[in-house]
Parts: C-alpha cells; structure tokens; sequence
C-alpha cells in the first residue's frame, strides 16, 4: 500500500532538537575518545566556560558542539538525568 504524502505531518521540535543534542554530543565524545581525553571532563569544561579550547577540533568535534546553543545542551542535560530518577 502506498503512503498518501498529501497529508500534513507533524513534527515534534522538542524531540528532535533532543536528538540532535544527543547525536552532537555522542559525535563528539567519540573524537575526544579518540584522541585520549576524558570526554566527560573535557565537555563539562566546555559547557561551564563557554571556551571552546576544551574540545578537540578533531573530526570536526569543536564545530559540532558549537552547533547547539551551551544553555540548551545544559537543559537537555538536566532533564536527562532528572528523568532518569
């Protein structure tokens, strides 16, 4: 059966903002990995100073982070965990 593309879609911004982040974020744990740095350590650092020194520009990682707003990285973050409670 074929799908009727005429039909209004919808998209939930929120989730796919959320996905974005997560995929950003996981890009760029996986270049730092790489180069041997505490990824965790090194994106903490980054969010709390806004210096973008702390994230290797390997694989394009500083480019990436720099993609989504620090606030809403941080947002996502703390929803995350407090989710996860």
């Amino acid at each position: 059966m074929a799908k009727d593309f005429t039909q209004t879609r919808l998209f939930n911004s929120e989730e796919i903002k959320r996905e974005a982040i997560h995929s950003n974020l996981m890009t760029v744990s996986q270049a730092l990995d790489e180069r041997g740095y505490n990824a965790v350590h090194q994106i903490a650092g980054y969010l709390i100073s806004n210096d973008p020194a702390y994230i290797s520009s390997h694989k394009g990682a500083r480019s990436i982070i720099q993609q989504i707003d620090r606030d809403e990285i941080i947002e996502e973050l703390v929803k995350f965990y407090l989710e996860s409670k």
